[in-house]
């Protein structure tokens, strides 16, 4: 009896405690929304960051990456070290800029994870492959370049598909006909059908796993930082003036 009742005095203090936690949570979680509501509406961020988030997002991982080259490259981990190499990679991407890189679609870690997990089976069986190739008796394999059409739009996702297939043994990408998005790669072994058709399978797995990840038709739109490849993305030139301005355009 005294158990139980001792159990039943306890219970409404560990109840207390669970509400108290949940009320906490909210308390935090609403802060947060409304400062990011107020940094969004109240803070400018300095135009070579970007126009939009994604293009923030793509200028502070360069900006990080700058700093943990340069804190590499002391090798000591330090605060004097992490400040200068961000100083440093503030000033290169301030006074030496590289073209702006379109940033288009969304990333999704999970069909990012599928993609990552494939290139790394693709990787073993191919290095095996071309092991076998180089240490079989008889005749070399029969390579060829072969040209191929993918539906990717970004440039930026076109790159990381190429550098897909380039990672993969047997597949090197030795041309891009940019506009028509066509590859000629360069195919270890095409001496049957089998193989031919093994690797257009890999090419269209690899197209659908990249736009699955990075450009979904629903969530694409074109940037109006395309240069030449206006006619391809139909990007409307009242777009582009919004975004870089008349100066630009009369330069132009």
């Amino acid at each position: 009896m005294a158990s139980a009742s001792t159990g039943r005095r306890t219970h409404p203090v560990r109840r207390g405690l669970v509400n108290v936690w949940r009320l906490s949570l909210l308390t935090i979680f609403w802060a947060l929304v409304s400062a990011l509501v107020w940094v969004r509406g109240h803070v400018r961020l300095p135009k070579w960051l970007g126009s939009d988030s994604r293009e923030v997002a793509v200028r502070l991982w360069t900006l990080g990456w700058l700093t943990f080259v340069w804190v590499l490259l002391w090798g000591v981990v330090s605060w004097a070290n992490v400040l200068a190499g961000a100083t440093l990679a503030i000033a290169i991407v301030t006074l030496l800029p590289l073209p702006r890189v379109a940033v288009e679609g969304r990333i999704h870690p999970l069909s990012v994870a599928i993609l990552v997990l494939r290139l790394v089976y693709d990787f073993a069986v191919s290095s095996f492959q071309v092991g076998w190739m180089a240490v079989r008796p008889g005749k070399p394999p029969l390579g060829a370049v072969v040209r191929v059409r993918v539906a990717i739009k970004s440039d930026m996702v076109l790159t990381l598909a190429i550098d897909y297939l380039n990672l993969v043994p047997g597949t090197m990408v030795v041309e891009l006909d940019h506009r028509r998005r066509l590859l000629y790669v360069h195919v270890f072994d095409v001496s049957s059908q089998r193989r031919v058709r093994a690797f257009y399978r890999q090419v269209a797995y690899t197209e659908k796993m990249f736009i699955k990840a990075f450009e979904r038709d629903s969530e694409w739109h074109p940037s109006p930082y395309h240069g030449i490849d206006d006619d391809y993305h139909h990007v409307d030139p009242v777009d582009r003036l919004r975004v870089t301005g008349p100066e630009s355009q009369e330069r132009s």
